[in-house]
C-alpha cells in the first residue's frame, strides 16, 4: 500500500472508531512492559514507539518514571487523540506524525518498540527500509522489541493483508544488525472476545 493510501485509511480508523473499537486495544501493555522490565532500562533511556497510535504503551512508561519518550504514527489523528487522553502528560512527549518508512531518525534510541506496524509491510522492499531505517535509529547495544501476528495469527488486520511471521523469518529479516534475544507467543484477546496470536521478539544492536 503507498503511503498515501495508507495515511487515508488510518486516518479514517481513528477518526471513526473508539479506542476499544480496534481489535489492537489493551488497557496496560503488560508484554510490552515486560520487555522494558527485562532490559532495566534507565528512566532516562530514549525510547521510541513506532506505530504507537493511541496506544496505552506510552501511558504505562510515564506513569513508571521514564522521562525521553517518543510516539511515531502515520496517523494525525491518533496521535491527537493519545495527547487528549493525557492531557497536560502529553508536552512531556515528543510526537512524530510520519509513515515509518519515510521516518530519518535525528538521534539514536536506546529501546525501539513496534506492536503491530512491521506486520503491514507485506512488500519486501519496505520492510527491508524499516531494517535500514531502525538501523540508523537505534543506538549501539540498543534494543529493538518487534510483535507482530505469528502463523498462528490473522492474516488481516483493520481490513489489510498482513505479513505473518515466525521466529526464524523475523531474525532472519534483521540479522544484519541485530541479535535476537528472546522470543515469546501471546494470544491477545481483542475487545470483540476473539483471539489473536502474536509473536514477540527482542534483539540487540550489534
Amino acid at each position: 500500500m503507498e503511503t498515501i493510501e495508507s495515511k487515508k485509511h488510518w486516518e479514517n480508523i481513528y477518526c471513526t472508531k473508539a479506542e476499544n473499537e480496534v481489535s489492537w486495544f489493551q488497557q496496560y501493555p503488560k508484554t510490552s512492559m515486560d520487555f522494558v522490565e527485562l532490559f532495566s532500562l534507565e528512566k532516562n533511556s530514549k525510547i521510541i514507539d513506532i506505530g504507537g497510535g493511541d496506544s496505552h504503551f506510552v501511558d504505562a512508561l510515564l506513569e513508571a518514571g521514564f522521562t525521553d519518550i517518543t510516539v511515531l504514527d502515520i496517523s494525525a489523528n491518533a496521535i491527537e487523540r493519545a495527547k487528549t487522553r493525557l492531557g497536560e502528560k502529553a508536552v512531556k512527549v515528543k510526537w512524530i506524525v510520519s509513515d515509518v518508512t519515510e521516518f530519518a531518525p535525528d538521534e539514536k534510541y536506546d529501546f525501539w518498540h513496534d506492536r503491530a506496524a512491521f506486520h503491514f509491510l507485506i512488500e519486501g522492499s519496505r520492510a527491508d527500509k524499516y531494517v535500514e531505517i531502525a538501523n540508523k535509529g537505534i543506538a549501539q547495544s540498543g534494543i529493538l522489541v518487534l510483535g507482530t501476528f505469528s502463523v498462528n495469527g490473522p492474516k488481516k488486520c483493520s481490513g489489510l493483508e498482513i505479513k505473518q511471521y515466525s521466529e526464524e523469518s523475523m531474525s532472519a529479516k534483521f540479522e544484519k544488525y541485530f541479535e535476537r534475544v528472546k522470543c515469546i507467543t501471546e494470544d491477545h484477546q481483542t475487545p470483540f472476545n476473539t483471539v489473536q496470536n502474536f509473536l514477540f521478539c527482542s534483539f540487540k544492536k550489534i
